[in-house]
């Protein structure tokens, strides 16, 4: 579906994975383009610095209200024909702590709630949003969500992330499916080890580590080639119901 004088939303999209999509959504023609982020976030920066095609809308992707309200700016100019969800959060839990209690579960369901239940009430949203349009190049939306490799491969201490990554990768053929008769594509987009803010964080021994943990190329991701696999999702449309790892070959180890 070409992107030309449409309306997207990008959840997450003030920094990273997030960032990286909305500028190429921009390079490729798009009228507006809706930055989703937290109200903390860098967002209104951010698209004060892109120009007037980009919009900072702060939310909570967990709360309806809130995402309705992304969801109305994004059509205020074109209907809305792409959603692109990187909005998310990490987070430890291990099932026993050191001094023998059990893991915590207000956290793991804070993680699953940010992660699986906001990707669940985004794409819901969306694709209600999305069914109104007219087709355009045979589709009348399509939606990309991100999971992870934790969704396979999980790693100990992951397991709010890799529960939620896990369901998200679940949901991804169910909701390609249900949205078919709609003419709403659906994918997902499984990251390995990405050069992003939550990964700068770390000292530069430990990014050397996971980098040289890649089999090909032995690098750390970066945002742009995630980005350039959501914008492909976008025009091909025989790409739907699929999640596609995008990780240099990398299988995470337990720890």
């Amino acid at each position: 579906m070409r992107t030309t004088g449409i309306s997207a939303v990008v959840t997450g999209g003030a920094s990273g994975l997030g960032l990286a999509t909305v500028q190429r959504l921009l390079d490729a023609g798009a009228g507006q383009v809706v930055i989703a982020d937290l109200a903390g976030s860098e967002g209104e920066a951010v698209a004060a610095r892109l120009g007037d095609r980009a919009v900072f809308v702060a939310t909570d992707v967990r709360d309806t209200e809130k995402m309705e309200a992304v969801f109305d700016a994004a059509e205020e100019s074109a209907p809305l024909r792409v959603l692109v969800h990187c909005a998310g959060r990490g987070g430890a839990v291990r099932l026993v702590g050191k001094d023998g209690s059990p893991g915590s579960l207000d956290l793991y369901s804070e993680i699953v709630g940010v992660n699986l239940i906001g990707t669940f009430n985004v794409l819901r949203l969306a694709a209600a949003r999305m069914a109104r349009n007219e087709p355009l190049d045979g589709d009348r939306g399509v939606c990309v969500l991100t999971a992870s490799v934790a969704a396979f491969e999980g790693q100990i201490g992951q397991i709010p992330y890799a529960s939620a990554k896990a369901g998200v990768n679940g949901m991804t053929i169910v909701a390609a499916r249900d949205l078919a008769g709609k003419n709403i594509r659906v994918c997902t987009i499984a990251p390995g080890t990405f050069d992003t803010p939550l990964l700068a964080r770390l000292s530069e021994d430990v990014r050397t580590s996971l980098a040289a943990t890649v089999p090909h190329p032995s690098r750390l991701g970066d945002a742009d080639e995630y980005a350039q696999l959501a914008m492909s999702i976008v025009d091909n449309g025989m790409l739907n119901g699929e999640t596609i790892r995008l990780d240099g070959a990398i299988r995470m180890a337990p720890r």
